[in-house]
């Protein structure tokens, strides 16, 4: 535990500095001072009134815990998007000199040679960018759609349509209004049927709950609502979620399959199971698909719900036509649709062809902190055409 607060401790300091390094490239310098001193105290504040908004937790309101917690998140990325930006100017500017300084000589005052063009406009790119993410970038819910080719398929699978969800992460900053919100987008797409791949229930004030609202749109969907398991339901009461899953309609597939249409190619969905405590995160993907596999037939068209991506090579193996998994959030921070985070996981985002498996890691539609940019909240759509 030392070891970890020593680690924050020494992030935080790093950020710190960098933030008031990238104050003096936009600041001009009869004001840095007076700048810098402002930003260090909102920095403590802001800080001190986050550890206290976590530690006192059961005695204040969800609301304001989770306008305290959005706030926060706000400003810091505001802060982290002006330090990007100023190192990027810095290093166009560099860029520049080195190239052109030498055949161009104009002079300058020192402050403007520090300050870089334009700065004025920095700062304020950069609160949009925070408020953006945490407001709108995090809530506003992406549809995206994708087709998937099947060779063999007769005309009534033809078309057949599937929309996924993934990682809600019921709690703080996804209530229960929003749950039903978000199902009643995924039945207006018109799919056959819902695959939800885990992550779901996490909070144990809220799950049952979760699971009856869950149960109601069911009719919504011709060919069920279709469940795997997470990391973060066995974080929260596992046999809780199967007692609240077992008084509803919904399919839960654990290392399982089922039928779902017949044809000259029938169509089954697969599920593996994550039974994985936090420290326990080895996942065994062969023996998961190994008994997933259990009496499907070979001529079958395959699509597996997984929560971790990494199940895509062991689904390629068994010629898995669809793998829908989740997990990563798609790093919540993106440009042009590529996460730019350090990529933590083999597969992170999108679409992937792994042998001949379509695979498709969803964005999720909660978040570990509330703050996307990039990469918003989805409901991905999966159509299978004849090929």
């Amino acid at each position: 535990m030392l070891r970890f607060w020593l680690i924050v401790a020494a992030v935080l300091c790093v950020v710190l500095g960098l933030s008031a390094w990238s104050l003096g490239a936009v600041i001009p310098a009869r004001w840095l001072t007076r700048a810098r001193a402002a930003m260090v105290t909102l920095d403590i504040a802001s800080l001190l009134l986050f550890f206290g908004l976590i530690r006192r937790h059961d005695g204040i309101s969800e609301s304001l815990l989770r306008t305290g917690v959005i706030l926060f998140s706000i400003y810091w990325m505001a802060k982290l998007v002006l330090m990007v930006l100023v190192g990027i100017g810095c290093a166009l500017r560099g860029v520049y000199r080195f190239f052109v300084s030498d055949i161009i000589i104009t002079p300058m005052d020192m402050e403007r040679r520090r300050l870089l063009k334009g700065a004025a406009a920095l700062p304020v790119a950069a609160a949009a960018a925070g408020v953006y993410g945490g407001t709108a970038g995090r809530t506003d819910i992406a549809l995206r759609e994708y087709i998937v080719p099947v060779p063999g398929i007769d005309d009534a699978l033809d078309g057949f349509c599937i929309a996924q969800i993934s990682d809600v992460h019921l709690g703080l900053f996804f209530s229960l209004e929003e749950w039903r919100a978000l199902l009643e987008q995924a039945a207006a797409t018109g799919a056959d049927a819902l695959a939800v791949t885990g992550d779901l229930f996490d909070d144990n004030d809220m799950n049952a709950e979760a699971a009856k609202i869950l149960d109601e749109f069911v009719p919504r969907f011709p060919k069920g609502i279709w469940f795997c398991y997470g990391n973060h339901e066995y974080f929260r009461n596992i046999e809780a979620m199967e007692e609240a899953l077992a008084k509803t309609r919904v399919h839960v597939l654990r290392d399982e399959s089922a039928l779902v249409t017949a044809g000259a190619r029938p169509l089954w969905f697969l599920g593996v199971d994550y039974p994985r405590m936090r420290s326990l995160f080895k996942l065994d993907g062969a023996k998961s698909m190994e008994k997933a596999m259990q009496g499907v037939p070979g001529n079958a068209v395959k699509v597996l719900l997984a929560h971790h991506p990494d199940f895509f090579d062991a689904a390629a193996q068994y010629g898995i036509e669809l793998a829908l998994a989740g997990h990563t959030h798609g790093g919540q921070l993106g440009l042009f649709g590529i996460p730019i985070v350090p990529p933590v996981f083999k597969y992170m985002r999108g679409v992937y062809h792994v042998g001949k498996t379509f695979g498709y890691v969803h964005c999720g539609n909660g978040s570990w902190f509330p703050y996307r940019f990039g990469c918003p909240p989805e409901i991905a759509v999966f159509v299978l055409k004849k090929s």
